[in-house]
């Protein structure tokens, strides 16, 4: 075996690898010989195959697994002997041509084949210890939770039937049959039978619901509406359309009173309980907010403490990531980047630096939780999946199974915990003070936080 190193760039490396034909035929004579004792071939009696006859039928499948066997083997030497760490997987390159490829496996040429590899950078650590967060904590007031319950009782609220001829009114529930059309045409998901309305909830086209306003059960109107320029359907999307639609009943709202017995209905012993339930919920919503918070500011110190070339490949392939999705919501919307004030060239500029700062911060993380030995535990992994496995009920079996024969899924989860962990774990050694804030702090915050999700 020879081994030549053709490119040392950064964080890229290239060797140039060959195999002498007489190695690669020292293995497969090896393997064949191994298959001679465990083969059965008619007319032969077993492990009495000749080494030759073997040949012909097998030569060149073991062949083919003979030299991707030495492949896999000779990377990993060259990566272990030369103290590297990759940032993915080896890139192997062979000769494409049909002729040299038949003649290495024919036995008649050496193997010769280029290796690249991407490398991680060396990460200097910073000092963890002079970290200062700060922590906003907002408590929960009894106003708040009075607003909570009235926004359930609202959810919650019964319906009664209207007298006959009764008109609808804005805040009626109705069920209606409708069939839409557009430049005269029905179109699809544009026809329903039996369809719910709360009347002035914005669940259907902007104005559709307050033309229902004034009928009455068993009238028929045509309403006309144009749907929104950032529609779903780019079909649909800013044409007008016209839909009939027949009223079938009408139901006015009843009074709803907070109640113990409203308490029982949502399944608690008591008004008071459901106080409690309420007001441990926004706590809780208060708490992750909060996280929310300190943890950015977390992240923007590590990459504001660590500075290195990334791993290009992996770097590229983190933009093409966010770029696809950021195509993806705008095409979603309707919209355009001038619509979003800026250009195509200064978006790319903008999430390019949003993908580098991912990466760079996974990065930072895995070689902390690394230095630290922090690790995902099997029994963290699997009430994590085992959470997943019941959010989609009555297939259980198979969302199990299919987190037990993908290992990249399993990753996926555990990837999340792994980062919550070192996050923790960081947190711990950082100052952090806490400072009193409203819940429309928080929330302001959170709305903020949405403008720059993508990039942390």
């Amino acid at each position: 075996m020879e081994v030549t190193e053709t490119l040392s760039d950064g964080l890229k490396r290239e060797f140039q690898v060959q195999v002498p034909a007489a190695d690669l035929e020292a293995r497969v004579t090896e393997r064949l010989g191994e298959l001679k004792d465990r083969v059965q071939l008619r007319g032969f009696r077993p492990g009495k195959v000749p080494v030759t006859h073997l040949r012909k039928i097998y030569g060149k499948a073991v062949m083919a697994e003979t030299i991707e066997a030495i492949i896999r083997e000779l990377n990993a030497k060259i990566v272990s002997e030369r103290g590297l760490k990759l940032a993915m997987e080896p890139k192997v390159t062979i000769p494409n041509e049909a002729t040299a490829v038949e003649k290495v496996i024919g036995g008649q040429s050496d193997l010769a084949y280029t290796l690249a590899l991407e490398l991680l950078p060396k990460i200097e650590l910073g000092d963890f210890k002079g970290i200062k967060l700060e922590r906003q904590v907002a408590e929960v007031t009894d106003a708040q939770v009075s607003e909570a319950l009235d926004r359930i009782a609202e959810q919650n609220r019964p319906f009664a039937a209207k007298a006959q001829g009764a008109k609808v009114e804005k805040g009626d529930r109705v069920v209606i049959d409708f069939v839409g059309k557009v430049d005269g045409a029905p179109f699809e998901g544009g026809s329903g039978g039996d369809v719910g309305v709360n009347v002035g909830s914005g669940t259907f086209i902007p104005g559709f619901e307050d033309q229902l306003v004034g009928m009455s059960a068993g009238e028929t109107r045509l309403v006309q509406v144009t749907f929104p320029p950032n529609y779903a359907s780019a079909q649909l999307a800013g044409k007008p359309a016209e839909f009939d639609v027949t009223v079938k009943s009408v139901e006015a709202p009843s009074a709803v009173t907070v109640d113990d017995a409203f308490a029982k209905s949502l399944g608690l012993e008591s008004l008071d309980k459901l106080k409690a339930a309420v007001k441990a919920r926004l706590q809780q919503e208060h708490a992750g907010l909060s996280r929310q918070r300190l943890k950015r500011q977390l992240l923007d110190n590590l990459d504001e403490m660590h500075k290195f070339a990334l791993p290009p490949t992996l770097a590229e392939d983190e933009f093409k990531n966010v770029w696809a999705a950021v195509e993806s919501d705008l095409k979603a919307q309707g919209r355009t980047f001038a619509d979003e004030g800026t250009t195509e060239e200064k978006a790319r500029e903008e999430y390019r630096g949003i993908a580098e700062r991912r990466v760079r911060l996974g990065l930072v993380l895995a070689e902390i939780g690394e230095k630290n030995k922090i690790t995902v535990t099997e029994d963290e992994l699997n009430r994590a999946i085992m959470e997943r496995v019941r959010q989609v009920p009555g297939r259980e079996q198979e969302v199990w199974e299919y987190y037990r024969k993908n290992p990249g899924a399993v990753a996926a989860v555990r990837a999340p915990i792994f980062e919550e962990k070192v996050v923790d774990f960081l947190v711990e050694l950082a100052t952090v003070t806490e400072k009193p804030v409203s819940r429309e702090d928080l929330l302001k915050d959170e709305e903020d936080e949405k403008s720059a999700t993508a990039q942390s």
